[in-house]
């Protein structure tokens, strides 16, 4: 599937190659605390099919949960978490929030679930609103 996307401001803008089938939710204490939230949905872009369009995003590199190297690249105008690659260069995860189809992209699976905080499989009952109340 072809996807477009970019950071809030718009400074930042890319295209790519990925596989929906692929899109995951990741419960890690690095994604809660990167995103601010209680969890990251993540699509891996296909192979070399992921290509800037336009602006540069910063970059910020550690070592995972998983003992791996992770590199997090972000707007550097307006912080937003665009995507990942690994230390060697290889797999980019693109972060679901900037993807302009995010819509059509529903996770297949949960990863890092041992992470996961305890009420996040409970929201179903809570109460719904189409704005701020």
């Amino acid at each position: 599937m072809h996807i477009t996307g970019g950071c809030h401001c718009g400074a930042i803008r890319y295209q790519a190659e990925i596989d929906p089938e692929r899109v995951s939710i990741c419960h890690c204490t690095d994604c809660q605390r990167l995103t601010g939230a209680a969890y990251r949905i993540t699509a891996p872009s296909q192979p070399g099919s992921f290509t800037l369009l336009s602006g540069e995003p910063r970059g910020y590199t550690k070592y995972g949960d998983s003992g791996g190297l992770s590199r997090q690249f972000f707007c550097p105008n307006c912080g937003s978490p665009l995507y990942r690659t690994n230390g060697d260069g290889g797999a980019i995860g693109i972060r679901l929030g900037g993807i302009d189809q995010r819509r059509d992209l529903a996770p297949k699976k949960q990863i890092w679930c041992r992470s996961a905080l305890p009420w996040v499989d409970n929201i179903e009952p809570l109460p719904r609103f189409d704005g701020e109340d």
